[in-house]
């Protein structure tokens, strides 16, 4: 016979077979059937009255009605179906994710200034509309409008007031006139936008491996999650294991009173259904006083480690896209595989610059969780004050958040053009970026809007495109697939969009990577170099033609 229920002993001797089964890196976690524990557990507590053992049956009784009501395993079963008869036409509709995504990059070489002035007059043209608009129903409201409303939560009201759509067209309007002038006065910078999305597009085309590293960067994360969760899981299982002796059916021969301290079915002949079960973990002694901080520098180190694989990623791809800018003549001079250049350069001399400035987002975002609980704990507090200066903490650290972020992202552009520490690098992005703040703002809005376009074209039209075939819209030659068979057929349609959404979120994250690096390397270009013999440009032939620059060897050799 093995002690069972003392807390200090360890494991019985003969475990049951069912829990055995129940165990995950050899650690037990509490079996499901232990829900049905619950009323004889509380049966074998003496002085406790009939009623609360009555509230347990019902509770339990309850619970296993409103699962069998829902009906999840059958559910599940058709959803598991639906994906088995299904997943060959899921993975052909990613794959026109991706064979889209990466068309639209490579033609955004051809048609980058087509598209963006497409939608920056497609944007002058809807507020226009949205002017004429608001005043036509200014006019029409001149003499029917409400003239006093109030408050209310009805904001129909609010539409027939004339001074709602007054408001309205005043904002317009000077939207409107502020977009028109940046397009007339900054046409300029908008070109050299154009020119280096045209050459972010000419640089992934020579280096197509570029697009397939996200992959590798969600590869290190899932190792990254699995860590930090077997490390989880450990600590949290890291006492000693209880267990009682109870009856799985108190209503079988004599197992209404059953409370044993050991466990071996000869002890126990009038009951069929006894068992030992396990209850939980001990948690008593100095480890388990400290469990919680242990779980505390668990997530902290789960945070900083997710911040370094991305920061690897991100030096890893500027370092590339860096050796294509920096080749005079290219592609002859560009290196024969820049993209495991950049990761090997990046593990070899730039971990520690890395780390560090991983290091320092991780600490901003252990501060917003901080305030989140700390929001979250004092949810019902009724100090406006109090719960003011809580939203502007948790306001401030946000943005905080965001500009290291940014700071970041070019510092490690800089670390891989120039190899020097975080600090310094992170000064000299900062500083480059001010110069130039203009082109900064100019390029990064008309980069969002092509990009944004892009997910948009990618997401709303392969989404489309499986709703037709999964709902029986269109329907193959020779039956090969029949959308009668399926019995939820949102559940494919579902999975199929956000797979392309997670497609060309990576291949668009790695192309807004290219633009970046390009763009600091054009800055210290036209800083560094002045088109002579000695300083040549390395810049394109086109962003050349914008500023009207030339090298010098160039004209020389024109002239000869």
């Amino acid at each position: 016979m093995s002690r069972a229920s003392e807390p200090g002993n360890n494991k019985p001797r003969s475990t049951p077979a069912y829990l055995v089964k129940n165990t995950v890196l050899g650690r037990c976690l509490p079996d499901a059937s232990a829900l049905s524990v619950i009323p004889s557990y509380f049966s074998t507590v003496p002085g406790l009255p009939s009623s609360i053992n009555e509230t347990a049956n019902t509770i339990t009784n309850g619970t296993w009605d409103v699962v069998n009501g829902f009906s999840t395993r059958d559910i599940g079963m058709r959803i598991f179906e639906d994906f088995a008869s299904s997943w060959p036409w899921i993975l052909v509709g990613l794959l026109i994710a991706m064979l889209v995504s990466m068309l639209f990059l490579l033609l955004l070489r051809f048609i980058a200034p087509i598209m963006v002035w497409v939608l920056i007059i497609g944007v002058l043209v809807a507020g226009a509309y949205g002017i004429w608009h608001c005043y036509w129903e200014y006019e029409n409201f001149k003499d029917t409008s409400i003239s006093d409303v109030g408050l209310t939560t009805n904001f129909k009201t609010y539409l027939q007031v004339q001074e709602t759509w007054l408001t309205f067209l005043i904002i317009i309007s000077v939207v409107e006139v502020i977009i028109l002038l940046t397009v007339i006065f900054l046409r300029t910078r908008i070109l050299i936008a154009i020119a280096l999305i045209q050459e972010s597009s000419k640089a992934i085309s020579h280096m197509m491996s570029a697009l397939l590293y996200p992959l590798v960067t969600f590869v290190l994360l899932l190792v990254c999650v699995a860590y930090w969760g077997a490390m989880a899981l450990y600590l949290a299982t890291s006492g000693d294991p209880i267990y009682k002796v109870v009856a799985l059916n108190t209503t079988m021969g004599d197992c209404g009173n059953i409370n044993g301290t050991s466990f071996s079915p000869s002890d126990y002949p009038g009951c069929p259904s006894v068992s030992c079960i396990f209850i939980k973990y001990n948690e008593e002694g100095l480890l388990q006083e400290n469990l919680m901080n242990l779980q505390i520098y668990n997530a902290v180190a789960f945070l900083w480690c997710v911040n370094f694989v991305i920061a690897l990623g991100q030096c890893t791809l500027a370092g590339a896209f860096a050796s294509y800018y920096w080749a005079f003549n290219k592609p002859n001079d560009i290196p024969t595989f820049p993209v495991c250049g950049g990761f090997m350069r990046s593990l070899r001399y730039h971990v520690g610059s890395l780390a560090f400035g991983a290091l320092i987002l991780t600490l901003v975002q252990v501060i917003r969780i901080i305030l989140e609980y700390i929001d979250h704990k004092a949810s019902g507090a009724q100090n406006r004050v109090a719960r003011f200066i809580m939203t502007c903490f948790k306001c401030c650290f946000w943005c905080l958040e965001k500009f290291i972020k940014f700071l970041n992202r070019n510092a490690y552009i800089m670390i891989a053009i120039y190899g020097k520490n975080f600090c310094v690098s992170a000064k000299n992005a900062f500083m480059l970026l001010m110069r130039n703040v203009i082109r900064v703002v100019v390029l990064d809005k008309v980069t969002d809007l092509l990009l944004f376009f892009g997910k948009l074209l990618v997401v709303g039209g392969v989404g489309v495109l499986s709703f037709y075939f999964f709902s029986g819209r269109i329907a193959l030659p020779g039956n090969t697939f029949r959308s009668s068979s399926l019995n939820y057929y949102w559940m494919p349609i579902i999975t199929v969009a956000f797979g392309s959404y997670l497609i060309a979120h990576g291949f668009f994250s790695v192309y807004n990577m290219c633009v970046d690096t390009l763009f600091l390397c054009f800055l210290e270009d036209l800083e560094r170099n002045d088109g002579s013999m000695e300083k040549p440009y390395f810049m394109s032939k086109s962003l050349m033609k914008i500023l009207n620059k030339s090298n010098k060897t160039l004209k020389k050799h024109r002239e000869n």
